[in-house]
Parts: structure tokens; sequence; C-alpha cells
């Protein structure tokens, strides 16, 4: 069973429990800093994969698509905190401490080292899905404030990440869709992460693709699938999330109708089948 624990006095805080394999695609407004406590996850990005374990801890970036994967592992169910750190107060604190020059983080993203502040940080917050009232303002300012003199001690690539304010401008269509179909988005969020409105991004899209954009996402996520069944020699299992499918079921029938067979029959056969018509 996978479990989301949060309290809505304390909407800042998130605990996620699982004891099989699951996944979500993200893309998340604030910056987010998790912690590992139990199990692995892999955090799926348009062109590089990360895996944490039990200890390690890392910065999502706002505004970039990612895919977090989660697992148990070595018999421990997965177990992790998330803490969102809200852009208004992150912004109040650089104005009064400037971020200074950093290296950019790969992808937006910081691994952080296992460090006991972060682990007193997480153990402090683990209390707060027991909150019976709203925390008061001046806790949550001083829990952000506390969150981001631990990530700037420990790696100073965070000010690079934390300290970025920018929203997304206008950006090459056809280039940021192809680096991040893989990615089940709402195509709301994919209109904004390009600098667009819904009605513009739709309309840029049928003039790029040629197509609709719900078609030709799921034609590459197939496209994609049949490539790590046949090259990668992967299971439908073990793939299905990554390639932007929300379930099995789903990805199989999708998949069989695309391509005229089910997925399952690519299993164990060698690399280099030819594609069904679709």
């Amino acid at each position: 069973m996978n479990i989301k624990q949060l309290n809505r006095h304390a909407e800042m805080v998130v605990v996620c429990h699982g004891d099989r394999r699951y996944g979500r695609e993200v893309s998340f407004e604030d910056n987010v800093l998790v912690g590992v406590l139990a199990g692995e996850l892999k955090v799926v990005q348009a062109d590089r994969t990360r895996c944490c374990g039990a200890g390690d801890a890392l910065l999502l970036p706002r505004n970039q698509p990612a895919t977090l994967l989660k697992y148990p592992k070595g018999g421990a169910a997965y177990q992790a905190v998330m803490l969102t750190l809200p852009t208004a107060l992150v912004r109040a604190y650089y104005a009064q401490q400037p971020p200074l020059p950093a290296p950019a983080a790969a992808g937006g993203l910081v691994l952080l080292p296992k460090s006991p502040l972060l682990q007193s940080l997480f153990a402090s917050l683990l209390p707060y899905l027991e909150l019976e009232h709203r925390l008061p303002a001046t806790l949550l300012a001083g829990k952000v404030t506390e969150a981001i003199e631990v990530l700037r001690s420990l790696d100073q690539r965070s000010d690079g990440v934390l300290a970025d304010f920018a929203e997304p401008g206008k950006v090459n269509l056809v280039e940021f869709m192809e680096a991040n179909y893989m990615f089940n988005l709402p195509l709301t969020r994919f209109s904004y992460l390009t600098g667009r409105s819904l009605t513009t991004f739709k309309r840029d899209f049928k003039k790029a693709f040629l197509l609709s954009p719900q078609r030709w996402l799921t034609q590459q996520r197939l496209k994609l699938a049949h490539y790590q069944l046949t090259e990668k020699r992967r299971k439908p299992v073990e793939l299905y999330l990554e390639v932007g499918f929300e379930n099995l079921a789903h990805f199989s029938v999708a998949f069989k109708k695309q391509f005229g067979y089910p997925p399952t029959t690519l299993v164990g056969q060698r690399p280099g089948p030819r594609l069904a018509a679709g």
C-alpha cells in the first residue's frame, strides 16, 4: 500500500510511504527539499536519471519536469519527507541575504551529502503532521530560513537554484516538447513551461507537429516504450511510468492499439523487431 501523509494545518510538509514501486510526474511551482528515510528514489529528468537511497536528500527545482519513481528496498518500504519552500518566503530571505556566485547544478537538481543538519531538519518536520491548528506564519518562515541555511552550508549550488525567481519565458516549442514529452503533465502545465497561454500553445503545437498535443504525446511515448522494450530489453512493468503512462493496463491497451500486438510480445525477443504501422 502507498500512502501520502499530510496535515491541512501544515501543508508544506508531506510524508510518503510505499511498500511497492510507484511514481508520478511533477513540475513543482516551488522548490522542494526531499529526504529519503528508507527505500530508494529515482528522479528521471529529460537528459539524466539520479538515484537516492536512505539518508540521501535532494533539492528539486521549481518549474522543472521530472518523474519521481519510488521503490521499497532491502525489505524496507519507501519512506520520504518532503518540505515545500514557498517562493515568497525564499524571495524574502534572499532580499536580506544576497546569493553568492555559484556553479550551476546539472538539471537544476542538487544532490546533498548525508549530514546531521539534514537529519535534524527532517526529524523536526515529522511532528507537524500531528498539528491540530495552523502552523503560525512566524514558525513557517523560521523553518524555511533554517532549511535554506542548511542547504547553503552543504552545497553552494543551492543558491543558484533557490534564488532563481525567473518565470518561464517563451521557448522553442519543438525543442522543449521533444525533450520533455515523456512527462505526463497537464497541457496547462506544458503551456506555462513553454511561456504560452493554453490557446497559443495548442495553436503553435498544431502548426509545428501537424497533430493535436495529446495524439503526438501518446505516439512519442509509445515509440520510446518500443525502443526500451526491444533495444534495452526492459519489461513493461519496469518502464510504463517512465514513458508517461499512469498505469500498466492503460499502457498495454495503447501499445496494442498503436503497434497491433501487446508489449509482452516483445519481452525476451532479440533486439530490432520492425515497428508495425501506427
